[in-house]
């Protein structure tokens, strides 16, 4: 039985990225509903950028699922590095156009021009892992956005690639760049019990001590998907240590040692 505690905790824990798996943290709200107010402003881009790990993804996929009943909102999880199949998918989602040749940025231009808004409202495209687009290609969806026919926007991790975002002919047009960041210990603590106390793992969510968080933010350095794995990765541990040799674990504490073996079995310390 508590083999199957562990297993339905550990997989709370999983890689993926859900708007139900969305846990709400005081100041990731706060900076969450900045981004939605921003969505209303008459902005031409908006910037979204942070290490990763720090829930840019999540938040888009937020985003798309809270809009998506009262504006025409699409979102691009995997880049699309072919400019004319950009084009192409962006005539599609955006005005119901079919293309099956080449569609360059010249004509697509053409086609956006001469559309009207839906009740004065623009549309929106939520561009994940957008450090993966080409300088090019960059520069004509900075183009799209001054003909306030859609708006953007963009997420992309915090490297040098921002320096594009940061030249001058940019600055002008995202008014808005939001930060995300890794969390505090505190904001972690809650983050881990929320997560498992949605899936009702009550005993596992009082497992974790201040002390076990501060380590466990120590070597992830507060950061969500490294402690996402970290601990999928620990309750994999007691599970395997349930089902073979049960009388090596305590049920009441996370132990520093499962911790530390999942730290190296994740690669966040070397062996």
């Amino acid at each position: 039985m508590k083999s199957s505690i562990y297993e339905i905790s550990r997989d709370v824990f999983l890689d993926t990225v859900n708007a139900e798996d969305y846990i709400q943290l005081d100041r990731v709200s706060t900076i969450y509903q900045s981004l939605k107010y921003s969505i209303n402003k008459p902005l031409k881009m908006i910037l979204l950028y942070g290490k990763p790990g720090t829930g840019k993804s999540m938040f888009l996929t937020k985003l798309h699922k809270d809009l998506s009943s009262t504006q025409k909102i699409h979102l691009y999880k995997t880049p699309i590095l072919d400019e004319s199949e950009f084009f192409k998918t962006l005539a599609q989602d955006l005005f119901g156009i079919k293309y099956s040749g080449e569609l360059n940025f010249t004509q697509f231009m053409k086609v956006v021009e001469n559309q009207e808004l839906d009740n004065g409202i623009i549309p929106l495209i939520l561009l994940d892992e957008a450090q993966l687009y080409s300088t090019p290609l960059i520069e004509k969806i900075r183009l799209l956005s001054d003909t306030r026919k859609v708006k953007f926007v963009i997420a992309l991790h915090k490297t040098d690639k921002e320096d594009i975002i940061a030249k001058e002919h940019f600055q002008t047009r995202i008014w808005e760049s939001i930060q995300l960041e890794n969390s505090s210990s505190s904001e972690l603590k809650i983050y881990i019990q929320k997560k498992l106390l949605k899936a009702n793992c009550f005993d596992s969510a009082n497992m974790f001590s201040r002390k076990s968080v501060n380590l466990i933010h120590k070597l992830t350095n507060g950061n969500y998907r490294d402690t996402n794995k970290l601990i999928y990765t620990l309750f994999d541990i007691y599970v395997h240590y349930m089902q073979n040799n049960p009388s090596k674990i305590n049920g009441d504490t996370i132990s520093k040692k499962i911790i530390e073996m999942s730290a190296i079995h994740t690669g966040l310390i070397s062996a």
